[in-house]
């Protein structure tokens, strides 16, 4: 592995975050899920930049991935992407300020998707992602700002179980 590889550089960055300063446990289970697995895209995909196919840490990585395609089904957890188009359209401020890789993702418009556990922002285009992208994601996911609306008590858990009784869960 080469240390001035752009990629492994801000992998470094995404290892040096913590959530010390956070009750893991209080967050809103649904949101605590999609913020992990976020994480777990992010590194996946940073990873298939950084390392080879074959390096342990990205077999490791599809294990993880893998078992996530079931986890995503269990509970109140299918119901996010229809909150995140729903704050689209019944809470356009509120959908910006989510993070930008939610957007990108979720957004039923938008053209970036999950492609075999890698984040594919255009899935037609052959380029790498700029490592800017993962740079501004990787501080919006830890921004306290924004950690602090995923508790279950916070803006944007509050916001998720009114979008659930809307839904009649």
């Amino acid at each position: 592995m080469n240390a001035d590889n752009e990629y492994f550089n801000i992998l470094r960055r995404l290892y040096d975050k913590s959530l010390i300063l956070e009750d893991i446990s209080d967050f809103h289970p649904v949101l605590y899920f999609y913020f992990l697995d976020s994480l777990a895209h992010l590194d996946f995909t940073l990873c298939q930049l950084a390392f080879t196919y074959q390096s342990p840490r990205n077999i490791m990585n599809l294990q993880y991935l893998r078992w996530r395609l079931d986890e995503e089904k269990t509970g109140d957890r299918p119901l996010f992407p229809a909150f995140v188009n729903w704050l689209k359209k019944n809470d356009r401020e509120r959908f910006d300020r989510l993070p930008l890789l939610w957007q990108e993702i979720y957004d039923a418009d938008a053209p970036a998707s999950y492609r075999s556990f890698r984040i594919a922002l255009d899935p037609d285009s052959t380029q790498p992602i700029p490592g800017r992208f993962f740079l501004v994601s990787i501080d919006e996911f830890f921004n306290r700002e924004f950690l602090k609306t995923i508790y279950r008590d916070g803006s944007l858990g509050r916001l998720f179980e009114d979008f659930k009784a809307q839904q009649g869960c």
